[in-house]
């Protein structure tokens, strides 16, 4: 079984507050339930309290998806990261969260509009350390309830194909995979070869379309994340080139069961939220219809 969710970032983004910063909360979920969806990610401006965010969710007929967490544990030991993500864990799971969405942003630019050539990556000897500790990371995060669904990002340690291919090699089957096709493409990385070979790791979908011309452009200027975010490089699934039907005809194949997520963050004066919203839910249902789900 599949549920169709979205990330609220459609309305208001979170590194660039900027964008959709004067679109109340409320606004947010009364669209997300009028596109169609079943869940929410978390944003900014979403209560951490399950006490509070528990009913507000409830009066809008929405559950809890995932949750980013900005994560640091190739700097900090794992007690430590642990420590730093129990809050957000604990809401994660007493809202019914299976997964929590993991990035670790060590070494990150704080400044998204550096060039992406000069994000962070890891040297060859240092990957197998990395591993056994993000290993023991999450094995720590299942014991509690929530299993980790680790972000391949742009602008972080793990943002290339290569760079997928070295954690999944580094790591046990507690460390699962967050497939995000935009992130996968934006990295000039081939999603369904990706999806292919690290099928069996996968337990949370971002569904991120992306806009051929801009990504083009973006790439061959080195922009940085966030300008190419404002450029308008992603989109809602069915309104850019990525082949989504074959992606989840791969994920039925497998018999993926779990949340597929319409994440595209995009300038909300020029992509009005409910409008893609909607192509959103519409175009990912289809496509996940047709591949036999």
């Amino acid at each position: 079984m599949i549920e169709i969710g979205i990330n609220p970032i459609t309305w208001s983004n979170d590194d660039l507050p900027e964008l959709g910063g004067d679109i109340p909360l409320e606004q947010c979920l009364t669209e997300t339930r009028a596109a169609g969806f079943a869940g929410t990610e978390l944003g900014g401006r979403f209560p951490r309290g399950t006490a509070e965010l528990g009913p507000l969710l409830a009066a809008h007929g929405l559950k809890l998806v995932s949750g980013w967490f900005s994560g640091g544990v190739l700097l900090r030991e794992v007690d430590a990261e642990f420590d730093a993500a129990l809050p957000h864990l604990t809401l994660l799971r007493d809202l019914g969260c299976r997964h929590v969405v993991y990035a670790d942003t060590s070494r990150r630019d704080p400044d998204l509009f550096r060039p992406l050539s000069r994000r962070p990556r890891l040297a060859e000897e240092e990957w197998r350390g990395y591993g056994r500790k993000l290993t023991a990371l999450a094995e720590r995060m299942a014991a509690f309830g929530v299993g980790m669904a680790f972000h391949h990002h742009m602008g972080t340690i793990v943002q290339s194909e290569a760079d997928i291919d070295h954690l999944m090699a580094a790591t046990g089957e507690a460390v699962g995979l967050l497939f995000d096709s935009g992130h996968c493409l934006f990295a000039d990385a081939d999603p369904l070869a990706v999806l292919q070979r690290h099928l069996a790791r996968v337990v949370h979908v971002h569904c991120k379309d992306v806009r051929w011309p801009v990504l083009v452009d973006a790439l061959a200027t080195d922009q940085g994340f966030l300008q190419a975010v404002l450029d308008g490089v992603f989109t809602v699934p069915g309104d850019g080139c990525i082949d989504f039907a074959a992606i989840l005809r791969m994920l039925r194949g497998r018999d993926y069961a779990g949340w597929l997520v319409v994440e595209a963050e995009q300038d909300p004066r020029k992509a009005h939220p409910l409008t893609y919203a909607t192509m959103g839910y519409r175009n990912l249902r289809a496509a996940a219809a047709q591949a036999g789900y």
